[in-house]
């Protein structure tokens, strides 16, 4: 019964996740044409180390896994600069734009499916 509430939560993280990145990928769109801007991006180190098994073999080597809290950092980002000296790049800022939006919605049908099996455990469907 925990390991629906823990896929769950680590699904409505990473929705979490993709919802902040989107908004911010929007802003960057939004900003396109203002001078100097310089656009943001969103980074989730847990998200990242998910994906990187790492195996300690020495007990001298670091410790690979994160804390339980999640952070989310901005930072800034493009190498693309404009004649005004903008470093927005509409088709690269349109494309992570679809990606998080895409993701976001896959998260949210899957948490769906979930909390759906529940209710038929639930009911005895």
């Amino acid at each position: 019964m925990s390991d629906i509430w823990n896929i769950t939560d680590q699904m409505s993280q990473k929705a979490s996740y993709f919802l902040e990145r989107t908004k911010i990928i929007q802003g960057n769109i939004a900003n396109a044409d203002t001078p100097f801007y310089k656009p943001k991006d969103l980074t989730f180190e847990k998200h990242l180390i998910e994906f990187v098994h790492m195996k300690i073999e020495n007990p001298k080597h670091i410790n690979p896994s994160l804390e339980e809290k999640t952070e989310f950092k901005i930072i800034e980002t493009g190498k693309y600069s404009g004649y005004d000296g903008n470093k927005v790049n509409i088709e690269e800022e349109l494309a992570k734009l679809a990606e998080s939006s895409i993701m976001y919605k896959s998260l949210v049908e899957s948490m769906k499916k979930e909390l759906s099996k529940l209710k038929i455990s639930i009911t005895g469907r």
